[in-house]
Formats: C-alpha cells, sequence, structure tokens
C-alpha cells in the first residue's frame, strides 16, 4: 500500500549503519535501527536453500548492494518496500498503514496478525506477514495469472510480479476487477499510485518461490 510516509532516511545513513549494527550480537535490538541489509542476511539463511541459492560471502555482498538483486523474489520484496516506506519497519503513515510493507489492521487480521504494537515491534512477524498475504493473494489471483500472464493491458505487459505488487497496493479484487476489465475498471490510492503504474513499475520479477495458500497464516510460516 504505496501510502504518505512519516519517516524517512537516507540510503547513505542506511547502509552505513546496517553494516555496522550487522556484527552487533547483543539481544537487544534497537527495531528503529533495523535495516534492510541485517533483515536480508537473516531472510537468506530462512529462504535461500528452499530455491536454491548457495549462501556464501559472494551472495551476501550482493544483497547488501542492491542493484545486484535484480529480478530475484528478494529484488522483488525489497522494491516493494522501498516504494512503501523506503525500507524502513517503523513507518506509520498519516492513514495508519504499518511498517516496512505498509500493511492495514483488516489484512493483517486476514493473515492472522491481530497485535498491531507486537507486529510494529517484530521485523520478523512484518516479514513472515508479506510471505503470507502474498501466498493468499496468489491463491485469490491464480485463475488471472494463468489467464493474464504475458497479454498487454493499457500498453503494460502484465507478468505474475506485477499483478501480485498490484494486488499488495489494492487488494487482489481490485486487481481481478482491472485485469477482467481489460484496464477500464481501474484502482488508485488515497496518493493516486494505481494498479497500472505497480503492473509496470513490479513487471518481470521472479515470484515463483511464491507459492498459492487460500489458508496462508503467520503462524504457519
Amino acid at each position: 500500500m504505496n501510502k504518505g510516509l512519516i519517516a524517512y532516511s537516507s540510503m547513505p545513513v542506511i547502509v552505513f549503519l546496517s553494516f555496522f549494527f550487522a556484527m552487533n550480537t547483543s539481544p537487544e535490538i534497537d527495531y528503529s535501527q533495523y535495516h534492510v541489509a541485517e533483515q536480508i542476511d537473516e531472510q537468506l539463511e530462512t529462504f535461500a536453500p528452499k530455491v536454491g541459492l548457495a549462501l556464501n560471502s559472494d551472495v551476501l555482498l550482493d544483497c547488501y548492494a542492491s542493484p545486484k538483486l535484480g529480478k530475484s523474489f528478494v529484488g522483488f520484496k525489497e522494491a516493494l518496500a522501498f516504494k512503501e516506506s523506503r525500507g524502513d519497519y517503523s513507518t506509520v503513515n498519516t492513514l495508519g498503514y504499518l511498517g516496512k510493507y505498509q500493511f492495514g489492521s483488516e489484512t493483517l487480521r486476514l493473515i492472522g496478525v491481530y497485535n498491531t504494537v507486537k507486529f510494529m515491534n517484530d521485523p520478523e512477524l512484518q516479514e513472515k506477514a508479506f510471505i503470507a498475504n502474498t501466498m493468499r493473494n496468489k491463491w485469490v489471483l491464480r485463475r488471472d495469472i494463468k489467464r493474464f500472464v504475458g497479454k498487454r493491458i493499457d500498453g503494460v505487459l502484465i507478468t505474475e510480479s506485477g499483478i501480485l505488487a498490484a494486488a499488495h497496493l489494492a487488494g487482489p479484487g481490485s486487481v481481478k476487477t482491472y485485469l477482467r476489465s481489460y484496464g477500464a475498471i481501474g484502482f488508485s490510492d488515497a496518493f493516486g499510485t494505481s494498479i497500472r503504474n505497480y503492473m509496470r513499475k513490479f513487471s518481470g520479477y521472479d515470484t515463483s518461490f511464491i507459492q498459492p495458500d487460500k489458508k496462508a497464516k503467520v503462524s504457519l510460516l
């Protein structure tokens, strides 16, 4: 959900602090300083074996250097997070959307997150929420993905990653309507960001890692 943001931080500061705090082994974590590079390191340890990534220094270095993430799944989620919140776990926007991926409380309840205070103070929970929500959206849109991927609507090539990104912005129901009307019935959020914009911006990423799951819940990940 692309909303107006309260908190921003500059990329040079993020890069410097990310490397510094990656060396900190203290169990006391200041989540306001918990940055993208550290999270990617942890996530690779969790997800890389499932997608056949060999964890080595070259892979980790590529992940810290965001342009090298390319069209991978990690590249997809980090690009989306940067668009949503500059990758900031602590962000709450003016409309009340929460965290790195700017979730609404209703969407969080659908995937089994009921305590928003805990959600805001737990980066791992935020990452799991993104995975669970994307799995659920992929299930809801599974027939539309099969039907429309590879076609062009309003000049934009439709891809699975574009569909999933648009579902994160607008919800899967709005994306269904957009696709089945061939773009005649659109959607824009409170700040003017449209389904078409997200379809174009997040086109062509590898989201094959995500398995469609009607009952996806954070607690099951």
